[in-house]
Order: C-alpha cells, then structure tokens, then sequence
C-alpha cells in the first residue's frame, strides 16, 4: 500500500529570494510586486494559522479553489477589498488598509 503521509518540503524562503535576487532582471521584478508578495504571505499565515485548505476557504467564501489558488498567487490578479474583505472573514480575521507616508 502506498504512503499517502504529508512530508513536508524544507524551504528557507529568505534564503531562496536572496540567492535569486542575483539573476539579472529578477531583482527588479520581484521589488517590482513586493507589496503583493507582502499581501500574499499574510493571506498564507492567516490560512495556516486556523489550519484551512484552500477548498475550506473556497467553500466559506462561497467559489472555488482555483479562484482561491488565483488570489494566493503574487501577480497574477488584483483582488477587490470585497474578496480581501471575505477571505480575511473566512480565515477569521478583519482586512486593515492604511496609507504609510513616504516620508516623514
């Protein structure tokens, strides 16, 4: 019988980037979508911690998976504060937005 256990893969994502960071081009394009990178691993950590699939969140916000797996990718879409609104109330939290200046 196979061994159907979850084995997670060790990754150092800090390390990952910096080494990755020194491809040419890569540097620009990944500062380039820094905020939706931020706004991306905060989704993750909030799903992780109250330990829902993305099927879960899916079926509470009432679509799919792959609408999930769409709005968990840095890039490729730009969600609305009603779908960040909803999937914050799914993983249970509440969506904050500020405005940071600059400068100051």
């Amino acid at each position: 019988m196979a061994d159907f256990k979850f084995k997670p893969v060790l990754h150092d994502h800090t390390a990952f980037i910096e080494k990755t960071k020194r491809r040419e081009g890569f540097k620009k394009a990944y500062e380039d979508l820094e905020e939706e990178y931020v706004l991306v691993r905060e989704m993750l950590a909030a799903r992780s911690r109250v330990g829902l699939s993305q099927e879960a969140v899916a079926e509470l916000m009432g679509t799919t998976k792959s609408a999930i797996s769409r709005l968990e990718a840095a890039g490729k879409h730009a969600p609305s504060v009603t779908t960040l609104k909803k999937y914050a109330h799914a993983v249970g939290c509440h969506l904050e937005i500020r405005f940071v200046p600059e400068h100051a």
